[in-house]
Formats: structure tokens, sequence, C-alpha cells
């Protein structure tokens, strides 16, 4: 049985979380490897809208077990809010299991994360201001506390202590703001480890035994492929690896136990915060795509900046990823365009480019050109099968599949768990 990786193929906020549905009960285990709470998944489940920042989309599923693997940075006060939430709703949320190796977010990575971004000013990357990045900078700079330091408390003081001693200085001479109390710091993390005790697991030998057992392991992704900070549009990305190969390192599973790789691409192209964005329409054709697909970003409820879909940009993502599959979502928010733009290069200083470029210089002065496909005026929301689709759509799709490089075996026709036209299955 196999090993199944879900990567954002564009800048994130791709449907992800529909995708990992569609996987239904069949799946054992739904791993998040990578990112923190500045990632967002929202599902609609019989009519009932979920939005998940921590918890990976499987804990909506009973039969699986979610997991929060050592690649992933925990805001604990977020992540009990969340249970609490799904658990008022009727949720199941006793089942989750966290990496003992998982590393937290605490109070003062997102004060230097915010004060940070302030401090850039007009060189601001766009952060979310949750301490994500402050993280996972301690992370590797070894001053990072993790979960099993909660059940220690002599190691976890002394962590704190080393950690804000350069940080307060940072703070107080170069910021101009106050000191943060260590003591403050480590008691508020104490609190959170009676709760989280029970949930705790050497995450890298589960998922091995079950694999071993023949069970379905699904690994679900933040973000996206370019937001990765190797190989995504630098220094506007994420701190972490959402690429398909950090299931393995944020995960502790070997790479040869992956089955299938899944890209998730937006049947058009949004991006959140700063950054390259070449088909970017800041146009009424963007505000329309915005309202229409009800671009808002799931944790900040910031606005979605909306294009066209890229196929560079996708194939780029295929290449390094390896995808076996994509998954297409949002097909039915183009429906009532006559004809809908599709980027198919790139005109940089003058010349014509077929494959993204990886200097940046390159990709800020690269210019869309654009093949102009029909559009479609029917419903498409209640379409189960490629062949309900109109001859359009299926046109439009088929397109796409020849420049992303990878075959499309799913799409997306609407918001809810059943909207969806599968032309393969993704196990």
């Amino acid at each position: 049985m196999p090993g199944v990786v879900i990567v954002g193929s564009q800048w994130g906020d791709e449907g992800k979380g529909k995708a990992t549905d569609q996987l239904g009960d069949r799946v054992d285990f739904c791993v998040r490897y990578s990112g923190g709470n500045n990632a967002g998944h929202t599902l609609v489940v019989n009519g009932e809208t979920y939005a998940l920042h921590l918890l990976p989309s499987g804990i909506l599923n009973p039969s699986a077990i979610p997991v929060i693997g050592n690649g992933v940075v925990v805001d604990l006060g977020v992540l009990f809010e969340e249970i609490d939430g799904l658990a008022a709703r009727g949720v199941d949320t006793s089942r989750f299991l966290i990496s003992t190796n998982a590393h937290i977010i605490t109070s003062y990575h997102k004060v230097i994360d915010k004060v940070t971004e302030r401090f850039l000013g007009k060189r601001r990357i766009g952060t979310t201001g949750r301490g994500i990045g402050p993280a996972y900078s301690d992370k590797i700079n070894r001053l990072g506390i993790r979960i099993q330091d909660l059940f220690d408390e002599s190691i976890l003081r002394q962590k704190v202590a080393a950690a804000l001693d350069q940080k307060n200085q940072l703070l107080v001479k170069v910021y101009n703001r106050r000191a943060v109390d260590p003591t403050q710091v480590a008691d508020e993390l104490l609190t959170y480890a009676d709760r989280i005790a029970p949930h705790v697991a050497d995450v890298a030998l589960v998922l091995n035994t079950g694999l071993d057992e023949g069970k379905v392991v699904l690994f679900e992704g933040a973000q996206a492929h370019h937001l990765d900070v190797d190989h995504g549009t630098y220094p506007y990305v994420t701190s972490s690896n959402p690429i398909a190969g950090g299931a393995c390192t944020g995960s502790g599973v070997g790479p040869t136990r992956i089955d299938r790789v899944i890209g998730i691409a937006k049947a058009y192209t949004t991006r959140v915060g700063e950054g390259p964005f070449p088909t970017e329409q800041i146009n009424p054709d963007g505000e329309k795509l915005r309202a229409d697909g009800h671009e808002f970003g799931t944790t900040t409820g910031r606005e979605r900046r909306c294009g066209w879909f890229d196929g560079l940009v996708v194939r780029a993502a295929t290449r390094a990823n390896a995808f076996t599959d994509i998954f297409l979502t949002k097909l039915d928010v183009l429906t009532g365009w006559d004809r809908i733009p599709v980027c198919v290069a790139y005109d940089i200083n003058g010349e014509r480019v077929t494959e993204m470029p990886p200097s940046q210089s390159d990709l800020h002065h690269a210019r869309p050109v654009y093949e102009y496909l029909d559009g479609w005026q029917e419903d498409i929301t209640s379409a189960r099968t490629f062949g309900d689709l109109p001859v359009q759509a299926q046109a439009y799709v088929r397109r796409l599949e020849e420049l992303c490089g990878a075959q499309i075996s799913g799409i997306g026709v609407g918001p809810d768990r059943e909207q969806s036209v599968m032309i393969r299955d993704l196990l």
C-alpha cells in the first residue's frame, strides 16, 4: 500500500485539503510535515465549512490518524484552540499524534516576527507575523524549543533563557522594545505539558511501522512548491520545505517509501504576500477572479492576488516534485468567461522563454505570453465525470495537462467534498 504526498504546485491556497478529502476512508494516517499555523486548509463537508491551520485535513476523517511531524513548528495555544473548536462541532480530536521532535513557536518568536517585518518597511517579506520564520531560525541555530522539552522543566528553563540572551539584546537595543521575561515564557509553555503528553509519539517509528503493515500514509504539505525556502521565489518564501522531499525530512520516512506524489493546481493562479507573480491581474479581471473564487486567506483573511494559469510555474513544480498526478481545483470559478488566457511562455527583455527562469531578476522582468482558450457558460458544479463537462472545459483541462507535464487525474468543480470529477484514482 502506498505512501502518498500531496504538494501545492503554485504559491499555496490551491485546495490541497479538498484533494486530501477525496481519498476518504482509504487513508490510515494523514501527516502534516512542514510549516506552521501560517498555512490553512478550508474544507466544506456536508455544507459545513472547516478552517484548519495546524491539524492535517485527516482530522475530519474518522478512519485516519492525524499526525503532526517533526518538520512542523507548533504554536500550542493555536493548536488547542483549533482542537477545542473542532471538538465543539462534534469532531473527534482525541486521535492526533505529534512528534516529540517538533519545534514550538513561543511568544518571543511572534514578537520578533512582527517587529522585524515592520523594521524592513518596503523590503518586507509579507509574513503572517505568527512567529514561523523566527522559530525555524532558532531550529537551525540550535536554539529551538521542542515538544519533548516540555517534560523536563529544568532543561526547558535553561533553553528558554539561552534563546533570550541574544534576542533580548536585539529587542531592546535595535528595536527599542522591552525585554521578554524567560520565566514567564517557560511558565506559559509548561501549562501545555499535561494536555499534550497523551499525543506525543515517535512519529517516524509509528509511520514506518504502519507502512510495513500495509497501511496508507498520506503526507499533506503546507504552502506550496514556489514558497519552498530552497526552490521557491526566494526571499518571498516560507521558512521550510513544503516540496515532496520535505515529507521525508519532516516525518522520518525514507524516499523509497513514497509511491505517488500528487500536485495540486488551481485552474487559475493566486498568491498571498509579496513576491513575483507574472500573470497577476491588477484590474477588473483580477477582482472578478477574487470575488468568484472567494480568494481570501484562510489564516489571515488577506485578499489573495489573482491572475491567470501559468504553465511555466506548474511545470517547474512538476519537475522538482516528480508529480505522478495533478488534481486541478476551482475549475468552476472560470465559468462565464468567453475566453480564458493561459500563460505558455514569458517575454524577458525581448526573448521568448518557455521555462521558469532560475534568476530572480529575470522572473521580475518576465512578461506573460498568453494563449487564449474558449470559455464556457454552463454551470459545472454538478459534473461528476469528465464527459459531464462542456467540451470547452474539457479542452481547457487537456491543454493545462500538456503544459503541466503530468496527468490531471481529478478536478474540483465546487467547494463541497462531493463536487469533484475523478478521471483516475489517486491511490
